[in-house]
């Protein structure tokens, strides 16, 4: 199929094994020297433990990465670690995706980092989504809803204002206790948005930037230029963004 690079052909594996052999394939970009933005969430998560394994084995790298979840895990495994002020330009980005479409744009920030997610993509020379190929969509919105980060304050108007763009917005609450917010690493609040299928990802985009109180959202849109997903059966693919 033109665009994708069928890279291997294993049996029938379990969900785990399906995100090491993604992880191995991902890793594989991260070459000697290079800087290195690490993403944020349990297919990122892979990928950093197969990353910290081949620092241990002599692979030089400074990764920046996109939450404290992040950067511990990175420590943890000896991986060296850097900040986006101190560095002009990063080589490569590798994160994980909620839905992909055809086009390689993306939702992102069920993992609650979309803010440092998307300002580190937006520094990369190049940018790789990983995931499962179950996360692949023909339009936007049908898997997930759109998480939007916004200021604490006042945040039931922000809502309202989200809503009246004719899209459903549900504060994201604390796992250790519901009746809580869940609270970003910047102390943002995260308002998961029920969209239904996005025909005009730009336009929407645009209209939830432009809300006084959103701080960002998790519309990814024209930034990865690849993305390297697993089937059920173990294969890795490797989808190129269409030419324009």
């Amino acid at each position: 199929m033109p665009g994708q690079d069928f890279i291997a052909e294993p049996p029938d594996v379990d969900l785990t094994q399906r995100l090491q052999r993604l992880a191995v394939v991902a890793a594989d970009l991260v070459l000697p020297g290079m800087l290195v933005g690490l993403g944020t969430g349990s297919t990122a998560d892979t990928v950093i433990h197969e990353l910290g394994r081949r620092v241990v084995e002599g692979l030089d790298f400074t990764a920046v990465p996109t939450s404290c979840r992040t950067a511990a895990l990175a420590r943890d495994l000896g991986i060296p670690l850097t900040t986006l002020d101190e560095v002009d330009r990063l080589d490569l980005g590798i994160d994980g995706a909620d839905e992909i479409d055809p086009q390689l744009d993306a939702i992102k920030g069920r993992g609650g980092a979309l803010l440092c997610e998307k300002l580190v993509a937006l520094a990369c020379a190049d940018y790789v989504l990983v995931a499962t190929t179950e996360k692949s969509v023909d339009t936007l919105g049908a898997l997930t809803p759109l998480p939007v980060e916004i200021v604490s304050f006042g945040w039931a108007q922000t809502a309202q204002r989200l809503r009246e763009l004719g899209i459903d917005p549900v504060r994201r609450s604390s796992a250790g206790d519901p009746t809580q917010p869940w609270v970003s690493d910047n102390g943002g609040m995260i308002l998961d948005c029920t969209t239904g299928l996005i025909d005009d990802p730009f336009r929407l985009s645009a209209a939830v930037k432009a809300v006084s109180g959103v701080v960002e959202h998790g519309l990814f849109l024209g930034i990865a230029r690849a993305a390297l997903q697993v089937d059920p059966g173990g294969q890795v693919v490797r989808r190129e963004r269409p030419s324009a």
